[in-house]
């Protein structure tokens, strides 16, 4: 196989835009995917970070502290929001972030002394709330699994959403933490095609092995659910009712979702994608977004940019939620506890307090 359609299959940019913090830029003066340019190979740095836990106030984010062993990638979703994160590391947002990947070797060490500090105020940790937590190099490194570890030893209650078979890996620290009411996980599904999730989440899980990931999550007593995200107005919002039964028929108890957000660089890159892979359907496409982002492919306000505004918002969560009701997703809720919470080597105060 040549070089042009490994990259073209096994990638979700085209091309490396400019990063908007940044006054000079490189224009390669080839084409990326030129037949006698050698496969683009990824790229791990060692990312010394000192601290792990990350906080936000976002009102839009069920969470308030967050944990991710890497920054960028490889899974090259070409509609991730988290793509602008990597320009504040000097890189781009298009195939850098999937090739040039932050790796914070120190990370469960780090947890385990942010843990450990009274400073620290047992809460839900969120792991891959910007990237995800079980990329294909975690199969190597295992700092997500080793992370699991010292949350098990603390019992602080964690929830992970990932689009990677490979959380099965780790059933038996899962289940540990789910015995005390501290483990819940999501499994993204965006669509039930198979050659759309090719050219659109390249280096994912296919969608039969995330339907296994629930069923085997769920057949091991964790609680797991479906995230329906991104939603893509004309090219996914049909397949909302397939994905919630396939998703429940395997084992998912709740459900969440997100309406497709495009901010900064990735609204071009994405406009771009759908003129190189469905260019049919790419004015349709648009123009839905635009009618739910205001007339603009992106909105960043706080209380819509997860959910878009006007008729057509209304319509995907009318439809969400009627397909949840059908299958008997989001029925009761599943809340994690903080109350098993210790400090391993504490004192008994200290352990309780």
């Amino acid at each position: 196989m040549n070089a042009a359609p490994e990259k073209l299959h096994a990638r979700g940019a085209a091309a490396n835009p400019t990063n908007r913090f940044e006054q000079i830029s490189l224009e390669p003066d080839v084409d990326w995917y030129a037949p006698d340019e050698r496969p683009l190979r990824t790229v791990f740095y060692r990312d010394k970070t000192q601290t792990i836990i990350n906080y936000n106030d976002s009102p839009d984010i069920g969470f308030d502290a967050s944990v991710n062993p890497y920054r960028g990638c490889e899974h090259g979703c070409i509609y991730c929001y988290a793509r602008p994160f990597h320009d504040f590391l000097g890189f781009s947002s298009g195939l850098d972030f999937e090739s040039k990947i932050m790796v914070k070797e120190d990370a469960p060490e780090l947890l385990r002394r942010e843990l450990s500090s009274s400073k620290w105020k047992p809460q839900c940790i969120a792991m891959s709330g910007v990237t995800d937590c079980y990329q294909p190099v975690e199969r190597k490194l295992q700092l997500t699994r080793r992370c699991l570890q010292v949350l098990a030893e603390f019992r602080n209650p964690v929830g992970i959403v990932t689009k990677n078979h490979l959380v099965t890996r780790d059933l038996d620290v899962l289940g540990e933490l789910a015995r005390h009411q501290a483990a819940a996980v999501f499994v993204s599904l965006t669509t039930l095609d198979t050659e759309l999730r090719k050219v659109m989440e390249p280096r994912t899980s296919p969608p039969a092995a995330r339907l296994a990931a629930i069923r085997e999550l769920s057949q091991a007593g964790i609680p797991t659910g479906v995230m329906i995200a991104p939603i893509i107005p004309g090219l996914t919002d049909h397949e909302i009712p397939n994905l919630l039964r396939a998703a429940a028929e395997a084992g998912a108890r709740f459900a969440g979702s997100v309406v497709l957000r495009l901010p900064h660089a990735v609204a071009p890159m994405f406009d771009d994608w759908l003129k190189r892979h469905f260019p049919n359907r790419r004015d349709k496409v648009v123009h839905r977004l635009e009618e739910l982002r205001g007339g603009r492919l992106n909105d960043p306000s706080f209380g819509t940019r997860m959910t878009g505004v006007g008729p057509d918002a209304q319509r995907i969560a009318r439809l969400f939620e009627i397909s949840c009701r059908r299958v008997g997703i989001n029925e009761q809720e599943w809340p994690l506890s903080t109350a098993a919470f210790r400090r391993p080597g504490g004192t008994q105060m200290e352990m309780f307090g």
